[in-house]
């Protein structure tokens, strides 16, 4: 083999190397957890019409529950209400009711759109939905038509109009779960909202601050466990023919008696404790002394917590975490194997030691 071919073969088995190097290098991921949330309002509304703008201003209160499918999308439902105004413009008589609506909102997080981020300080987010509203309380408006001006929509008990509603509003995190609402919306009824013939819809706008409660889990960790490096390809050497030597007699070796060692592990842990140490020592000492032996390790998780799925995971990271300790100290990976069987089958009767990886070298 020529010394440029070496070379180039060398190379390539570094870039090897570098490359399941740089595969161990993955971390830990955020996912997004689906989640409910609490909202608290409170602020002020106006009711279009034709009087002055602070004529018209009133107190409004909400209450909603919402839930996020995605980082995105989320549903919204829940309660508006308390007051809206209206006024008879000459002479100026003005005149107030009250309405309790319910919404149901689609929302959208705008910051989410780009990159989901659970720590993020601003969320801001767009809205539209539909809602029914019911007003009463109507006396005052009865009293100006009675008094002589003639509202030509007057309703007296109560009535209900279907409601197109839509907004912005921001989520500025304040810790935790906590975050603090703004939002202003548009809501469009129908024209006997305000007892008054205007020939077009009627429009109730509100400006409100609150709190936001998130309820439940709001995001995982997903850790990727980074894969077992790549050894490097072995190079054959040119060599000169050997002339075979002449066998010799085949010398029976003594049986060598099989190694158990059981390593225990705390509760939904795969961190061998220092109390296991000497366990692991008694392992490699004992595949150093005799090369020719191999070892099986099985983790087992106990039955009583957890559930199958993260008990099946958890026996493995187990099993896997005595195989790196023998690696560690110079055990070849060649000479271990790997198995485990989750809660599916339990060796111990006491729970607690069911949580360990079996090893039987041999």
């Amino acid at each position: 083999m020529t010394m440029k071919k070496k070379n180039l073969m060398f190379v390539c088995a570094c870039l090897l190397m570098s490359h399941a190097v740089s595969a161990q290098s993955k971390g830990e991921e955020i996912q997004f957890h689906r989640h409910g949330s609490l909202q608290l309002q409170g602020g002020a509304a106006y009711t279009l019409g034709e009087a002055g703008f602070g004529d018209l201003v009133s107190p409004a209160v909400g209450v909603h529950g919402s839930y996020y499918f995605t980082p995105v999308w989320g549903l919204r439902a829940g309660v508006s209400g308390y007051e809206s105004k209206g006024a008879w413009v000459n002479p100026l008589q003005v005149y107030k009711y009250n309405y309790l609506q319910g919404d149901i909102d689609v929302v959208v997080d705008l910051a989410n759109c780009f990159k989901y981020n659970y720590k993020r300080v601003v969320n801001p987010y767009l809205f539209l939905g539909i809602g029914l509203n019911g007003a009463f309380g109507n006396d005052e408006a009865v009293a100006v038509n009675d008094g002589g001006h003639t509202l030509e929509y007057l309703w007296r008990d109560r009535q209900f109009n279907p409601v197109g509603r839509g907004g912005i509003g921001a989520n500025v995190r304040l810790g935790g779960r906590v975050y603090f609402n703004l939002e202003v919306n548009a809501n469009v009824l129908g024209d006997k909202y305000n007892s008054k013939k205007a020939g077009n819809p009627d429009w109730v706008f509100n400006a409100l601050g609150g709190l936001v409660i998130k309820l439940g889990k709001t995001h995982k960790k997903v850790v990727e466990e980074a894969p077992e490096p790549v050894a490097p390809p072995v190079i054959p050497e040119k060599r000169e023919p050997v002339t075979p030597k002449k066998a010799e007699p085949v010398v029976e070796k003594a049986k060598v008696e099989k190694l158990q060692e059981n390593v225990f592990f705390k509760l939904n842990s795969a961190v061998i404790r220092a109390s296991e140490e000497a366990k692991i020592e008694r392992l490699a000492a004992y595949l150093t002394a005799n090369p020719q032996a191999k070892v099986v390790i099985c983790g087992y998780a106990d039955k009583a917590t957890g559930t199958p799925k993260i008990n099946d995971a958890l026996s493995l990271k187990r099993a896997q975490a005595v195989s790196k300790a023998l690696q560690v100290k110079k055990i070849d990976a060649g000479r271990i194997r790997v198995e485990h069987k989750g809660d599916s089958v339990q060796p111990f009767t006491e729970v607690e030691k069911n949580r360990v990886s079996i090893c039987i070298a041999e």
